[in-house]
């Protein structure tokens, strides 16, 4: 019975493999996907900055920042936040994440229109693929 169930059994499909030349990366897909990962980051760096200023406020590190300002100074009203806030740290990460955002979309645009002239001198990329 296990003989027969055995000869029954669909055989596998051979793989196979096929080569592929690369040798045009359409441009507004490499703008779109470019500024896709170029906003992404810029969130990740918005995120990260907000969750380093929550850590460096609740350990207490501005605190001490303070204190060794009024050592130091002798002014007994010098204190961190006067120097730098809440809100102009982020103001500041959100300029920089906006930045980020149109020289990471741009550069994409630049790296896609290199790719497609140096296609015409190298005639593209190998890629092998292979099924299954």
């Amino acid at each position: 019975m296990a003989d027969k169930l055995s000869e029954r059994a669909p055989k596998a499909a051979p793989t196979k493999q096929v080569r592929l030349k690369l040798v045009y990366i359409d441009f507004w897909s490499a703008v779109k996907f470019s500024f896709l990962i170029a906003a992404a980051v810029g969130v990740i760096i918005l995120v990260a900055v907000l969750l380093i200023w929550t850590v460096l406020t609740s350990t207490g590190v501005f605190n001490q920042i303070s204190t060794l300002m009024r050592d130091v100074s002798g002014d007994p009203n010098s204190n961190v936040s006067n120097v730098v806030s809440f809100a102009q740290v982020m103001g500041f990460t959100l300029v920089i994440a906006a930045l980020n955002v149109v020289v990471g979309t741009v550069l994409g645009a630049i790296a896609c229109v290199l790719y497609n002239l140096s296609v015409r001198i190298t005639g593209g990329i190998l890629v092998g693929f292979k099924n299954g």
